[in-house]
């Protein structure tokens, strides 16, 4: 009997286990558990990480400090200047007016801000700011000069205009000390609305506050405020623009925009600034004017915010500039042997214009020119006959040379909307002797095909001989290479463009040689309108996108938008800070890495893009220590 319950009891054991499964250990259960969440945290830190970079521990555990301090708002503090308004007559409202501008400047772009007065000032409120505005502010009190370079000096940011400090609280004229000391600079010079109505403000390319912004754009100022100019006379400060106008202007090109600096960047103790000689309330002009000082706004409180700015370089590696040759024949092809001779012995690449008519008449001539360069035709484009003739005149010189044309050189221009009929009858670029806004070549997109548009950028031999009246060798020389050195201290491009009758004559001829030699021994490429074409078509097809991940991360995407491979370009990112140890991966497994290197002593980053092909996109990751950063959490530790 207690056999038969035994094995009634057992039976009912097995058969709970089969439908129920065996009974749970509880070490096992905590065991478990203890596993998934280890495992969960390492699955959060593999998140973290592969989307804001390197971290510490530290910044991440749930610590007081972590939980419960509120990440700071980098304000910004501007300055209404009373001192500065009771220099004015009663109801002139410039002050006010100006800081209106400023205001809606820094809500467009995001960036919070408090109105502080100069008691504010005196009594170090600004202190508590990541950057402070100084918008006109011509009056300061010494007490407020002293607070503005404490901060300066103990790493503060300061956006400055005008002749900042030059007069006392009591509207008394200080002079430039002040300006001097804070921004090592000089003035030399003030514009007089009652000489000129605006001005021509020249940009350099290739820095962190002009990136995405043309080489060598040129913003038009009202004068109304009185702008300055200034030399920088502290290797701290660097010249990011200029007054001088090398279109109108004469004089020694290289020391008109040494003293005609417009706006700067630089550093004062542990900070740094940035300066306008002008309000930004005085920019005139058309959209795309607003549209590029708007992204030179934005580039300025990047830098002044320590974050990264970033552009496609203009020129192939390791150019900084570039140039090109082309000899030019308008009414006879006289000292056609010298030019003949000179390209014969040094194979220069060369593109040479030729007066259409001069090309047709002469054909036996243009043909054998060919055989050396492209040819260009120059069209009149003010001739009632033009909009009839240029088809017929490009199919003429075809058969001629037996080589396609690309082409135009012309002649009277009108406006935009002119070149755009020009260039809708196939050809892929112009040359013109008026002006583009800019040192580079101009991107025309029409019906989906882009053209472009080169300008002169440079004085030609005409005004140098003709004009200036230039006959010794080592004169006509020295003025082109001001050009040269202008163009490259803006890196934009420089149109070596010599005329038959002018720099060919055999007593002058042997300038060409020796520019050319100079050209070649600055880091300028040197090279014929056809590759710069080529180069600039690929060039404006890329896309960059960058975006900051964290303190330690950001992303560069860059995309082909062109129908054919681009073979390699680089990328240039200023860090804006002092890093170490730099990694680059992508966001996506078997993306090629570019090549890259780091100038350390101005925290700019270089990626050498390799074969990008067309409609493709590459997103690399650029992970690094941020030495201010690390210095913080290990005093905190």
């Amino acid at each position: 009997m207690a056999l038969a319950e035994t094995h009634s009891v057992n039976s009912n054991n097995d058969d709970f286990t089969g439908i129920r499964g065996f009974k749970a250990n509880s070490l096992i259960i905590f065991l478990s558990g203890m596993v998934i969440l280890i495992s969960a945290f390492f699955v959060f830190l593999m998140i973290v990480k592969s989307v804001y970079g390197n971290y510490n521990l530290s910044e991440i555990v749930p610590t007081k400090e972590n939980i419960f301090v509120q990440p700071e708002v980098e304000k910004a503090a501007l300055l209404y200047s009373i001192y500065t308004e009771n220099m004015s007559d009663d109801g002139n409202t410039w002050v006010q007016d100006n800081l209106n501008t400023w205001m809606n400047f820094l809500k467009k772009f995001n960036v919070p801000y408090d109105i502080l007065t100069d008691v504010d000032i005196e009594t170090g409120k600004h202190f508590d700011y990541k950057l402070l505005v100084l918008a006109g502010a011509k009056s300061l009190s010494d007490k407020e000069i002293s607070q503005i370079k404490r901060y300066i000096d103990d790493g503060g940011s300061l956006f400055a205009t005008g002749g900042v400090g030059t007069y006392s609280d009591e509207g008394k004229w200080k002079g430039w000390q002040f300006f001097t000391e804070l921004l090592g600079m000089k003035f030399t010079h003030e514009i007089s609305p009652q000489v000129e109505s605006s001005k021509i403000h020249t940009l350099r390319g290739n820095l962190p506050i002009t990136a995405g912004i043309p080489t060598g754009y040129t913003l038009n100022i009202a004068t109304w405020d009185r702008p300055i100019y200034t030399e920088i006379i502290e290797p701290r400060t660097e010249q990011v623009s200029y007054w001088f106008d090398h279109r109108k202007e004469k004089g020694l090109v290289t020391e008109k925009i040494k003293k005609s600096t417009g706006i700067t960047i630089g550093n004062y103790g542990n900070g740094r600034f940035i300066w306008f000689g002008f309000e930004i309330n005085s920019v005139v002009g058309n959209q795309r004017d607003h549209i590029y000082f708007g992204r030179l706004f934005q580039n300025c409180i990047n830098w002044l915010y320590y974050k990264p700015t970033a552009l496609i370089k203009d020129w192939p590696a390791p150019y900084n500039a570039a140039a090109v040759f082309t000899p030019t024949f308008e009414k006879n092809y006289n000292n056609v042997n010298s030019l003949q001779g000179l390209l014969n012995q040094y194979k220069y690449p060369t593109t040479i214009l030729v007066d259409a008519e001069l090309a047709i008449r002469d054909s036996v001539r243009t043909k054998s020119l060919s055989r050396f360069a492209n040819i260009i035709p120059i069209i009149d484009t003010s001739t009632t006959s033009f909009a009839e003739t240029h088809r017929s005149i490009k199919d003429i010189l075809i058969e001629i040379i037996g080589k396609d044309i690309y082409g135009v050189n012309c002649k009277h221009i009108k406006d935009e909307q002119h070149v755009i009929r020009i260039l809708q009858e196939n050809f892929s670029y112009i040359l013109t002797d008026s002006l583009t806004d800019r040192s580079v070549p101009k991107k025309v997109v029409i019906d989906d095909e882009a053209s472009f548009i080169i300008a002169q950028t440079a004085r030609n031999d005409k005004q140098v001989i003709e004009e200036f009246g230039l006959t010794d060798l080592e004169f006509q020389k020295y003025t082109y290479e001001e050009d040269v050195n202008r163009i490259l201290h803006e890196g934009g491009l420089y149109v070596m463009k010599f005329h038959n009758e002018y720099q060919f004559h055999p007593n002058y001829i042997s300038v060409v040689n020796d520019l050319i030699s100079y050209i070649r021994s600055k880091n300028i490429w040197f090279t014929s309108v056809d590759n710069i074409i080529d180069w600039w078509q690929k060039h404006s097809g890329i896309e960059l996108r960058y975006d900051t991940r964290s303190d330690r991360r950001i992303s560069v995407e860059v995309s082909n938008h062109e129908r054919e491979t681009i073979e390699e370009f680089i990328v240039q990112i200023f860090l804006n800070k002092n890093i170490n140890n730099i990694e680059i991966s992508a966001e996506m497994i078997h993306t090629p890495l570019p090549k890259y290197e780091f100038d350390i002593a101005n925290n700019v980053l270089y990626l050498f893009v390799d074969k990008l092909e067309a409609d493709e996109t590459r997103t690399f990751l650029i992970d690094f220590e941020n030495v201010e950063l690390l210095s913080h959490v290990n005093n905190w530790n």
